[in-house]
């Protein structure tokens, strides 16, 4: 069955086209430093966002309309098998992403859940083989289901941290059988509510088992995806263990996980946790741990992860210019972890939603790659950093030098030490020139 018929295949035509259908920015084709755009940028499309989410909210009952609804949960999974991969074929999408509960039900049992994972995934990994698309990576949903009220890996219930690791390992399989090249850890309730009643060290000692099971079980089985963790600050736990990626990184470091695990990082999440999407995406990268991105924007006035579309040419420049100088980001890609709006109910707005984060995610490569031709971030932080390349500076970042080495400088050289202005505004200004 053909799900969007109205819905050719997305083709580049330029800026200057007027089909909405159409990519203006997104050439796949086109090199960019020696790549193509395909190449660097490896979008993904998520399946939970795409296929399950209705558009409903706290306030109001579902608005979307979809037309891949059976008369058995079971029927709904596969018909929406077809649906995706239509939509993915007709994008382009090189990658997709899946939480397990997002491709079946769950049904009463765990053998049930297994059972029907295995239906689909026959589904899809067939689907895969046709079309040539691949898995970026796959995730177990260990935070919706009530049993995991008190988290998965962190959970107080021995009883519940068993059934996650079932989870995982299912998940593992399952990345195996469909060829994942990752495999993502989100700890949507691995947190507290309060510390009355939390032993903290327990909690993160058990996540820390959790994830060197993974990594050993992957090991037994002979599949070694890149294992990644995204982090996110709040909603719905309070205070969650994976707050951002400075904290997430401690979290690695502590339990010796720098060989197996990197970081994929979102940009609504970024939000959250008071930061800026590049300054999370440096935090990985100067730590070697940038793993792949979750692309989407949250809404500044609002406290909550809306899971918005990236439209920000500025915000997505400045990523694309972290992603280029950590020397791209395969084995991990741009996943859009994001949702059509609310009033946005069409079916085809699936199609136009996907275009324009593709679309923002292309001119901010091009205009990424273009500051780097023209070293003008790369020249400016040289130039204000230039007192530690020559004398006292060089010194010091050689190891040369100590406490009473610079004091006796210091008192030769003199308190009147002068400061070169930043000239912020107009390096600003500058770089709204490089945005195409």
């Amino acid at each position: 069955m053909v799900y969007f018929p109205e819905v050719e295949k997305i083709q580049y035509e330029g800026v200057g086209t007027k089909n909405p259908f159409a990519f203006r920015h997104y050439n796949p084709e086109e090199v960019v430093e020696g790549k193509t755009m395909k190449e660097h940028l490896r979008f993904a499309i998520a399946y939970w966002h795409t296929m399950t989410q209705d558009g409903s909210d706290p306030f109001g009952n579902p608005t979307n309309e979809r037309p891949w609804f059976g008369a058995t949960p079971l029927e709904t999974a596969k018909n929406r098998v077809e649906a995706f991969f239509e939509i993915l074929v007709k994008l382009d999408a090189p990658y997709f992403c899946f939480h397990d509960i997002d491709i079946a039900p769950e049904g009463d049992t765990l053998e049930e859940f297994y059972e029907n994972l295995d239906i689909i995934t026959d589904l899809i990994k067939a689907k895969m083989d046709e079309t040539g698309i691949k898995l970026l990576w796959n995730t177990a949903n260990m935070f919706s289901n009530p049993r995991f009220v008190n988290g998965a890996g962190s959970s107080n219930n021995a009883d519940v941290f068993a059934y996650a690791a079932a989870q995982v390992k299912k998940g593992l399989d399952i990345s195996k059988k469909l060829g994942g090249e990752n495999y993502v850890f989100w700890g949507g309730r691995e947190g507290y509510e309060s510390l009355l009643n939390t032993d903290m060290k327990l909690e993160q000692d058990n996540i820390a088992r959790l994830f060197k099971m993974a990594i050993a079980y992957g090991e037994k089985i002979g599949h070694k995806p890149q294992f990644l963790i995204e982090p996110k600050p709040k909603e719905p736990t309070k205070h969650q263990y994976d707050f951002d990626a400075a904290t997430t990184l401690a979290f690695i470091l502590k339990y010796g996980l720098e060989g197996d695990f990197k970081l994929n990082l979102e940009g609504n999440h970024a939000t959250l946790a008071g930061h800026t999407f590049e300054h999370e995406l440096t935090v990985a990268r100067i730590n070697d741990a940038l793993g792949s991105i979750d692309a989407n924007q949250g809404d500044v006035l609002l406290g909550w992860d809306t899971d918005e579309f990236p439209t920000n040419v500025f915000d997505t420049t400045l990523v694309m210019l972290e992603i280029l100088e950590n020397g791209g980001i395969a084995p991990g890609g741009v996943n859009f972890d994001s949702k059509v709006r609310r009033s946005s109910f069409a079916k085809e707005d699936l199609f136009l939603a996907h275009i324009a984060g593709m679309d923002t995610f292309a001119r901010g490569l091009k205009g990424a790659a273009a500051i780097r031709k023209d070293n003008f971030l790369s020249d400016l932080k040289a130039k204000r950093y230039a007192s530690f390349e020559s004398g006292i500076g060089a010194s010091i970042v050689a190891g040369n030098e100590d406490l009473e080495s610079l004091t006796e400088y210091s008192l030769k050289n003199g308190a009147n030490i002068k400061n070169e202005s930043s000239h912020i505004e107009l390096v600003k200004s500058q770089l709204n020139d490089y945005l195409v």
